[in-house]
């Protein structure tokens, strides 16, 4: 299993690299929106009664997701292996986004001098903070905040669960990898403070995330050849009001020694300046390399679990003879 799960690994990365995310309206993340868009209502009309409502939402919701992974893999390899692996490649592919990520803040940044209309237009598609009357260093350390977060969020989230159970069933995998994704998603769409259908929801993401963002910051780190900005990025990591998303960022302030400010939340490195051009470039190289560390990350967590189910087989094995 173990090369099956490499070999789906690689199919997943390979059509991020080469296709790039599908057009919103044939993305299956867009189409679980569309659902969460019908369960943001007023189910309650008390706060209580509100987040009684989003606490069953945020259990039941991302088991749809999971449940059609599952199912369309397990489809797949009723008809033959091979189409079951393909199609956990594919759910792989779906519920992670690199090529757009690193595009986009490319874009960004790159307006930053000399087009600073669009990259304020831009950057719209990294974070949701009102961006117009943000400085050129001021978008180019969203868009690198932006990049180091959604490393965590859009790739290292659900490449992780997905290694960790792919060598035990591909659809099981399948369905922790969309599961992963839909919990992000609910997130991103009603975990607001104003919002108390959503606080379970990011209750809910807030755990999922721990280990992803430690993991993303720890590939930052490598990605960057400054392992020791992991101990510096501890000073900040917190600042942040999310317990996950300071330690990539930070991390990555750290490794480029930059400044990262989002104005009233956060100050990341203080005594530094704010991204460069040249800091805004390094920053997607860094992250690019970190992803194909993540990769390296996840394919030693696959074989982990291999070697661990394969031990486990064999002891069974030996009791059972024993016993005989």
């Amino acid at each position: 299993m173990i090369l099956t799960t490499l070999g789906v690994i690689a199919l997943a990365c390979s059509l991020d690299l080469l296709v790039g995310e599908p057009r919103t309206g044939l993305h299956p993340v867009a189409w679980f929106g569309r659902l969460v868009d019908h369960l943001e209502r007023d189910w309650s009309a008390t706060a209580r009664g509100q987040r009684l409502a989003g606490v069953a939402i945020a259990v039941l919701a991302p088991l749809v997701p999971a449940g059609v992974a599952a199912g369309v893999v397990l489809a797949g390899t009723a008809l033959h292996p091979f189409i079951g692996a393909v199609a956990a490649g594919l759910v792989l592919f779906l519920t992670t986004s690199l090529r757009a990520l690193l595009e986009l803040t490319e874009t960004v940044i790159a307006a930053t001098e000399g087009d600073l209309e669009t990259a304020r237009e831009d950057v719209r598609g990294l974070v949701g903070r009102d961006a117009s009357s943000l400085s050129p260093a001021e978008i180019r350390s969203a868009a690198v905040e932006s990049a180091s977060e959604n490393l965590a969020d859009g790739f290292v989230a659900t490449l992780l669960p997905f290694a960790l159970f792919a060598p035990l069933s591909l659809p099981l995998a399948a369905a922790a990898a969309a599961w992963v994704k839909g919990v992000n998603t609910l997130d991103s769409m009603l975990g607001y403070p104003s919002k108390p259908i959503g606080t379970a929801s990011a209750k809910l993401d807030d755990y999922v995330m721990w280990i992803p963002a430690r993991v993303t910051a720890v590939t930052l780190a490598i990605g960057g050849a400054d392992p020791f900005a992991l101990g510096r990025a501890r000073a900040w990591a917190r600042e942040p009001p999310s317990p996950n998303s300071g330690w990539p960022m930070a991390t990555l302030a750290c490794v480029l020694s930059v400044r990262l400010h989002k104005p009233g939340v956060y100050d990341l490195n203080p005594d530094a300046n704010l991204p460069t051009l040249a800091d805004g470039e390094r920053a997607i190289t860094v992250v690019g390399v970190a992803a194909v560390v993540a990769v390296v990350v996840a394919l030693g967590v696959a074989l982990g679990t291999a070697t661990l189910g394969s031990t486990l087989t064999e002891s069974a094995a030996v009791t059972v003879v024993s016993g005989r």
